[in-house]
């Protein structure tokens, strides 16, 4: 009877943390968080070991609109050179495949933007175990070693924030997740424009996009920039109360 007590009492304080609010950080310190992101996005190696959560969301993107556009999907892989592949199954043509090949420039973004709307309503705990169970749902799609090691280390860093530390660690590290989706949204979309222009990554999203749609690659890159800057935009402007 006391075990079933504990347990319950245990989840009403889980449901009061997940549907109550937090207070938010003061605008200095979301600020800072937001020159920590930017310090993780510019050119460096410190990029080249931060990008691979961007690549997370990117193939996360991918299979998640697979899923719901009613796609089969048979898995994701992501790689030590922070590419990735996510393999579906279905038509090679039509609005789902569309979808899909559309959702990995535009879900980092998006997730920023959703992730800064949680923030704006003081939902800090809610959007840590959002992120969290996005992981874990992530996890058991990844059909590679590397894959399966940088989603778990992702989701512990988030699961050890939510349960380890105090409020206001807590607050500071998810107004940085944030920033960082918003900003890490960007560069990739430039990254992917100067490969094109070198004469890389000839199968591209937005070389698949064009092929799917007979719109040219170039005004795909417009729209994944247009997303980008979007989604950066407004998701400053909740972050910094604007």
């Amino acid at each position: 009877m006391v075990t079933t007590h504990t347990a319950t009492a245990a989840a009403g304080d889980l449901w009061d943390r997940l549907s109550g609010t937090q207070s938010g950080p003061e605008l200095w310190l979301v600020a800072v968080t937001g020159l920590v992101a930017l310090a993780a996005v510019l050119p460096g190696s410190l990029w080249r070991l931060s990008r691979n959560a961007v690549t997370i969301a990117h193939e996360g993107g991918h299979g998640l609109v697979a899923l719901l556009t009613g796609r089969s999907l048979q898995g994701i892989r992501l790689h030590s050179d922070t590419s990735g592949l996510t393999v579906s199954r279905g038509k090679p043509t039509g609005l789902g495949m569309i979808l899909t090949a559309a959702a990995g420039y535009t879900a980092a973004p998006l997730l920023g933007l959703g992730g800064a709307w949680l923030l704006a309503a003081d939902r800090i705990t809610l959007l840590l175990w959002v992120a969290t169970g996005l992981l874990l749902a992530l996890l058991l799609m990844v059909r590679n070693a590397y894959g399966l090691l940088t989603v778990t280390l992702t989701g512990a860093a988030f699961v050890l924030v939510s349960w380890l530390t105090e409020p206001d660690v807590q607050s500071a590290f998810a107004y940085t997740a944030v920033w960082f989706m918003l900003l890490g949204g960007v560069r990739p979309v430039f990254e992917l424009q100067s490969k094109r222009r070198g004469g890389g990554a000839p199968d591209s999203d937005a070389d698949q996009l064009a092929r799917l749609t007979h719109v040219p690659a170039a005004v795909w890159l417009g729209f994944f920039h247009l997303v980008s800057f979007c989604c950066l935009i407004g998701g400053a402007r909740w972050l910094l109360g604007l």
